[in-house]
């Protein structure tokens, strides 16, 4: 492995539960890496979903649509079995199908080729029955409504709960503070959302006097980036770690 991160200072704002493989990749290139979770995500606790779950283990779902890991997750702790997911299954992307396989022991029936909640509704297909949207609290509503279009009747229910930090970790405010951080890394909107709410007012800088580079894993969190007034230096592509691994080394040429 070429350490072509050597010397770099690189802080990784995904949930703490959520980081390590991000991490343990930009070790591996030499980087030195700062984690500052801007989220945590909370399992949710509703009659809902737990009305829902009943439902999609009884057949009364023709699809269950799986936009996050973290949705993954609530599923293999709220249902007995991977038996119990008795739906087709769409996922968002690599990462979603990452966590599905290995739980499931299947592969998920659709992923569109581009990791975004709007290729996902346009892959899914046309048809008529009940599509299960299990979601974040704070996920935007363009998916129901555009199965909806489709002829797909959507029941959304909240999965988890994204709680977004108050103030980063001390040693990631210092670094900041000194100019000593190359580069931010973003996961979601929300961990956008949360790096802004935690850093409050306080002023930030790179190593060359701007801000450091931020470097998104998608469109859309490059674009609630930019809305937030720190624009991105690279988006991934494909839009896993992998590929924002590879947007960080092209940000950061060694």
């Amino acid at each position: 492995m070429k350490r072509t991160l050597a010397g770099r200072t690189i802080l990784v704002t995904r949930p703490a539960e959520q980081a390590a493989p991000l991490v343990r990749e930009l070790e591996r290139r030499g980087a030195r890496v700062l984690v500052a979770p801007t989220i945590r995500l909370m399992p949710a606790r509703s009659a809902a979903l737990t009305a829902a779950l009943k439902e999609l283990a009884a057949g009364r779902f023709d699809w269950i649509t799986l936009t996050s890991a973290a949705t993954v997750d609530v599923m293999r702790e709220r249902l007995p079995s991977a038996r119990d997911v008795r739906a087709q299954v769409a996922v968002i992307g690599e990462g979603t199908a990452a966590a599905f396989r290995p739980w499931a022991g299947r592969e998920p029936d659709l992923q569109p080729a581009t990791f975004t909640t709007a290729a996902l509704a346009r892959a899914f297909p046309r048809g008529s029955g009940r599509v299960l949207c299990a979601r974040a609290d704070i996920a935007p509503e363009g998916l129901e409504d555009a199965l909806a279009r489709k002829g797909w009747e959507t029941v959304r229910v909240e999965a988890y709960r994204t709680v977004f930090a108050t103030s980063l970790p001390r040693g990631a405010r210092e670094a900041l503070g000194r100019g000593e951080v190359d580069a931010v890394t973003f996961t979601s909107a929300s961990t956008v959302r949360g790096f802004v709410n935690a850093r409050g007012g306080e002023a930030i800088r790179g190593p060359s006097g701007g801000l450091p580079n931020v470097v998104c894993i998608g469109p859309v969190t490059a674009a609630a980036a930019r809305d937030a007034g720190l624009r991105p230096a690279a988006v991934a592509k494909p839009h896993t770690i992998e590929g924002l691994v590879a947007a960080l080394e092209r940000a950061l040429p060694s």
